[in-house]
């Protein structure tokens, strides 16, 4: 049951810290384009 509970838990972690690095990831490209796009003008 513990190794159970520590499995989920270790996954929900996982899981969370994906997403932030995926959150982050789409920022900077969207700041890429924005200054690709200044510079193009």
């Amino acid at each position: 049951m513990r190794y159970l509970v520590a499995l989920f838990a270790l996954m929900g972690v996982v899981s969370l810290s994906a997403c932030n690095t995926v959150e982050g990831l789409g920022q900077d490209i969207q700041k890429g384009g924005e200054a690709i796009e200044k510079a193009a003008k």
